[in-house]
């Protein structure tokens, strides 16, 4: 049985959501998994550094989370 974290999750768009998960299996390598949304994620141009300063913002804090993890045991 795998154990999964959420590192992070959040909008990107009024209407797409990224999710970013790191998964312990018992007998495989960890790993980081980011869910994106099922379709393309479309934005209007002005609306563009918004949705990608989202996404910074998303992956620093699931690398701040998984680092947090990383100092607390080994993985």
């Amino acid at each position: 049985m795998s154990k999964i974290t959420v590192l992070a999750e959040g909008q990107i768009t009024p209407s797409d959501t990224i999710v970013v998960v790191l998964v312990e299996p018992a007998d495989l390598p960890n790993s980081i998994v980011v869910h994106w949304p099922a379709a393309p994620t479309v934005c209007d141009p002005g609306a563009f550094p918004d949705a990608a300063s989202a996404v910074v913002k998303l992956f620093a804090g699931a690398s701040t989370k998984l680092a947090s993890i990383k100092a607390g045991r080994r993985l």
